[in-house]
């Protein structure tokens, strides 16, 4: 299944979840785009619900099936509670921090940074948005790209960052501190479904 390119504002509404984090898409029609939309949400199934939550997560990063379940698995392999560990690998995305850190003002943005080669780990240019980083990577823009209007004004439309990483402004790069705590991220998902739609 390849990946969704079409409008975040109409997925969102459909899934009556801001995939964008900001809450724009549902500001002004709060109910799933069509003709009959704003009867109301339906009903759904077990199965349903537990899709829905995969969905939410998965458009909220921006992967494809085939990687969202790559990672669900390698989340199983690791110690600790399932759905948590999912967040954590998709929170240690290099598009997903291009993102946090604030050199993009969404997901999508932040992924064509990195794939245009303006992104580099540690001193090294990456420019695989899966790429998987570890806390004490150091996440910067490359020394010839620190003049892009883009990131400037991205940079200045920060309010706060997110407390796992730390952002040197001098240098415009971001370390990446820790793994993230499950409830310093969105408490709109319910990630025991995630688990149970993947286990059913």
């Amino acid at each position: 299944m390849s990946r969704y390119t079409k409008s975040t504002y109409r997925v969102s509404r459909r899934l009556g979840f801001s995939t964008l984090e900001t809450g724009k898409e549902l500001a002004k029609k709060p109910f799933a785009p069509g003709i009959h939309g704003n009867k109301g949400p339906k009903k759904l199934s077990n199965y349903g619900v537990q899709l829905q939550e995969k969905q939410k997560v998965r458009f909220m990063y921006g992967l494809n099936e085939k990687q969202f379940r790559k990672t669900f698995e390698d989340a199983g392999k690791m110690k600790g509670v399932h759905g948590e560990n999912l967040f954590k690998l998709l929170e240690s995305r290099l598009d997903n921090l291009v993102y946090r850190i604030g050199f993009s003002t969404t997901r999508k943005g932040a992924r064509q940074l990195v794939n245009h080669g303006h992104i580099t780990v540690n001193g090294k240019k990456v420019d695989i948005p899966s790429y998987r980083c570890k806390p004490g990577d150091v996440i910067a823009i490359k020394e010839s790209d620190k003049e892009l209007a883009i990131v400037k004004s991205s940079l200045e439309s920060i309010h706060k960052r997110v407390e796992f990483i730390t952002y040197d402004e001098a240098k415009m790069a971001a370390t990446y501190v820790r793994y993230p705590e499950r409830t310093e991220l969105t408490g709109e998902i319910n990630d025991s479904l995630i688990v149970e739609y993947y286990n059913r």
